[in-house]
């Protein structure tokens, strides 16, 4: 089981920065990909930015630019460094990680949500 401890989360007023975290823990054999996701007005949440374990990156073409997805590797670590925020960008984000075990079967897991709101 891996549990996924999002933080850094918060009020920011719009232009500024906030940047998450997002932890995994638990009986890890090794992380795939990681993401972030928000929440959105419809029914499916919304691929914010995703990173593979070699690095590799991808983002929602409304973050290109502003935001940078990251990760520690050693630590199982995803960040998301958001800048230039917008009211927009106000939303409950969604960490998100592939885990693989050693008989290599991949489970996916989200974090609890964190809320970022950005006042205007």
């Amino acid at each position: 089981q891996v549990q996924l401890v999002e933080s850094g989360g918060g009020l920011v007023q719009s232009g500024g920065s906030l940047r998450l975290s997002c932890a995994a823990s638990g009986s890890i054999f090794k992380i795939n990909n990681m993401a972030w996701y928000r929440q959105g007005s419809g029914l499916q949440r919304e691929e914010v930015a995703i990173i593979t374990s070699g690095g590799s990156t991808n983002y929602a073409d409304s973050v290109k630019g502003r935001f940078t997805i990251s990760r520690d590797n050693a630590k199982n670590t995803v960040y998301l460094q958001m800048n230039s925020l917008k009211p927009e960008d106000t939303d409950v984000y969604y960490c998100y990680a592939v885990h693989l075990t050693g008989r290599g079967i991949q489970y996916s897991y989200w974090g609890q949500g964190t809320q970022v709101t950005v006042s205007s």
